[in-house]
């Protein structure tokens, strides 16, 4: 050790399973853990530094030999545990042990070492002893040697006792038990017992008396005995009638009690062989409060409550059996029982019919459950109910089980839950619900949210929750799921698309209003009208010329101006200009509106005259828009505005927006006040519509006919 000697903050130090044969000692006082055990030391190594470590709380030691002189230097030192992990004994000095001073003493032998006077003087060490590596074979025949078994443990300290890996006849068995029986010891532990073969299987009486014994736990037994009384072993075991026993992984196909009331108020027997023969005859066992008889090989589960009206069961551990609950037959149980474990069994649906009203807590999981009937008693006591890994296709609900708070739900095969559940279920504090193949539709949206707002209440969560249908949402978390409330409340859908429906209708009528739509459906079921004429014309009257110059458009309040002025200023005496007029060229029979549609088409240009007299007139419009419908439609460039008189923009109505949008856009001409500007004004005028008219009409005659036919 003198390498550590410059770590003077050591606090743990493990030279276990090495080969150490001596060691130089330096003082590590901040040292709490030593492990020297399993080395090649001949004596315990053991320095008299050691007794100034004031802080040690862990010491493992080995050695060969254990000498008095060799553990008296750590004898002051209250330690919390001693290690002896010995390789090798060839030596003990009787009442070495007892010099120590710890809590917990635990001993490691070699194989075949004499653990006799070790057990002896163990028990007088410390409270609690653990001895590991049992085997006494050969000293069985040396009855001549002293056995220190065989005198009376008194001043004993310890009331825990452990033993690990026992390997001995039955004879040195029963003699350890009878030595311990007069101890201190309080709880017994034997674990991994081996009762080796002899010749000859002999039983002693037991001397059940002046014991401290509460507890005694036998896990793991193998017996090398071919044959031997079973019966009366069972009897040996259970006349002890003390509080706690526990034998588990013995293959015990039976077991006997004793014909009187027993002590007895745990019983441990998993992990045998036993059958429903164990309930044939009548168990005196009043004070009974736990009994496990998990992994056995029970199969009818109203047997086993006939048993348990005589005790004052609180627990019941009968999971992994085979029990079933198909015969109808009452079932029986005392009012103490409150916790009823029924896992990994072939249970049904049925099952709940035997369960006691009593219950708290129900463990069902690992059966073949698929619902959960609603004709079964009330459970109102039911505080715990885990019902997992069955085949259940809903939640249940709590009508039965007014008081659930804890419910574990989950590798069901649970799509949607019901809202029976969220109704009834109001005090589950806990749910587990996870590994169930949801359908995430609007069906699962109360459980989303409930998960999302649950703050702890499901556990798992989310991880453990994810779709499995529809399959373009199979394995996403249900957290990241948006199922929104309008598309899952057939009602408020309803509600909302018939106030969106009235809000647009509102808002059209408005609009209509605002801007007189039905004024402009009418102008075009007017033009759709004339071009269906039109199209079912034949081709031989389609055939026709632009003949006039001009078409104007004018109010009845302007047609003064029109007739004194721009008629005579354009038609002139050698009428090279030709106006068409609709007083004199509107067609009688045909409409209006096919009359303007006709006087615009043969017309190369079209003037409006633009006054707050044009304005007002509804036919100037019809005009209007026939003749814009022809400047986007053809391409044409066939619009002149004159302005009379200025017209404010206030006074348009709003329904003649393209009547605003031709003065914003478009130059006008405007007709000037003065006399000497008018004759500039009929000449840029004339300019604008001379043409000759005979080429015009035939370069207008071959588009037209061209249109006309793609239409037809």
């Amino acid at each position: 050790m003198s390498i550590f000697q410059f770590n003077k903050e050591l606090e743990y130090l493990d030279l276990s399973y090495n080969c150490l044969r001596n060691i130089s000692c330096y003082s590590l006082l901040a040292l709490k853990h030593l492990d020297l055990s399993f080395n090649d030391f001949n004596n315990i190594p053991i320095c008299q530094e050691f007794g100034s470590m004031s802080q040690l709380e862990f010491l493992g030691l080995s050695g060969t030999q254990i000498r008095k002189s060799d553990l008296q230097t750590v004898a002051h030192l209250s330690l919390s545990t001693i290690f002896l992990g010995l390789k090798h004994l060839s030596y003990y000095e009787e009442g070495s042990l007892p010099l120590l001073n710890t809590e917990r003493l635990h001993i490691v032998l070699p194989e075949n070492a004499d653990y006799r006077f070790i057990l002896h003087n163990g028990i007088h060490t410390s409270k609690t002893l653990e001895m590991t590596n049992i085997n006494m074979d050969q000293f069985t025949s040396q009855e001549s040697q002293k056995n220190p078994l065989l005198e009376s443990p008194t001043g004993s300290k310890t009331s825990h006792l452990l033993l690990r890996n026992v390997d001995v006849p039955w004879q040195e068995f029963f003699q350890i038990l009878q030595f311990i029986w007069h101890s201190s010891i309080q709880q017994l532990q034997i674990q991994n017992l081996t009762i080796g073969a002899q010749s000859e299987f002999k039983f002693k009486p037991f001397n059940y008396s002046n014991t401290l014994m509460k507890a005694l736990k036998v896990e793991h037994v193998t017996v090398k005995i071919y044959s031997f009384p079973q019966d009366i072993i069972y009897l040996f075991l259970t006349h002890m009638d003390i509080e706690n026993l526990t034998i588990s992984g013995a293959g015990m196909p039976h077991i006997i009690f004793p014909n009187y009331p027993t002590k007895f108020q745990h019983l441990n027997f998993a992990n045998n062989s036993l059958t429903d023969e164990l309930f044939v005859n009548t168990l005196q066992l009043p004070h009974l409060k736990t009994f496990v008889l998990q992994r056995n090989k029970l199969e009818i589960l109203s047997t086993v409550s006939s048993f348990a009206t005589k005790t004052s069961l609180v627990y019941l551990d009968l999971s992994q059996n085979l029990l079933q609950y198909a015969d109808g037959k009452d079932c029986y149980w005392p009012e103490t029982l409150t916790t009823l474990n029924l896992s990994s069994n072939k249970f049904i649906d049925s099952v709940f019919k035997c369960v006691p009203k009593s219950i708290q807590v129900l463990d069902l999981h690992n059966n073949d459950i698929r619902t959960i009937p609603r004709e079964i008693a009330d459970l109102k006591a039911l505080r715990e109910l885990n019902i997992a890994s069955n085949s259940l296709t809903d939640l249940p609900g709590c009508d039965n089980f007014q008081r659930l708070s804890v419910l574990n739900i989950e590798m069901n095969s649970i799509i949607s839950p019901s809202l029976d559940f969220f109704q009834t279920c109001q005090e589950v504090q806990s749910l587990k619900a996870g590994g169930n193949p949801f359908r995430c539709t609007c069906d699962l949206r109360n459980f989303i949210n409930l998960g999302k707002k649950s703050q702890g209440l499901m556990i798992g969560w989310p991880d453990a929750y994810t779709c499995e249908y529809p399959l373009e949402l199979k394995g996403i978390p249900l957290e990241n799921v948006d199922l929104p409330e309008i598309s899952c409340n057939t009602p408020l859908l309803i509600a909302v698309i018939l106030i969106v429906g009235l809000i647009w209708t509102v808002v059209i009528a408005v609009l209509c209003i605002r801007f007189d739509l039905p004024w402009y459906l009418r102008m075009i079921a007017q033009w759709t009208q004339t071009q269906y004429r039109v199209r079912n014309v034949p081709l031989e009257e389609l055939k026709r010329t632009i003949q006039f110059h001009a078409f104007i458009s004018y109010s009845e309040g302007d047609s003064l101006w029109v007739k004194n002025e721009l008629i005579p200023n354009l038609e002139k005496e050698d009428t090279s200009i030709l106006i068409c007029l609709h007083e004199r060229h509107f067609i009688p029979g045909k409409s209006v509106v096919e009359n303007i549609i006709n006087c615009i088409e043969k017309s190369y240009k079209s003037i409006f005259i633009l006054s707050p007299n044009f304005v007002q007139s509804e036919w100037c419009h019809y005009e209007l828009y026939f003749a814009h419908h022809k400047l986007f439609h053809e391409g044409s460039n066939n619009l002149i505005l004159i302005l009379l008189e200025p017209i404010p923009q206030y006074s348009i109505p709003t329904r003649y927006h393209k009547l605003k949008a031709l003065m914003a856009q478009r130059t006008y001409l405007e007709w000037p006040k003065e006399k000497n500007k008018h004759g500039l004004f009929w000449a840029n005028l004339r300019a604008a519509i001379n043409i000759n008219l005979s080429e015009s009409g035939k370069m207008n005659k071959s588009q037209t006919m061209s249109e006309l036919l793609k239409e037809s």
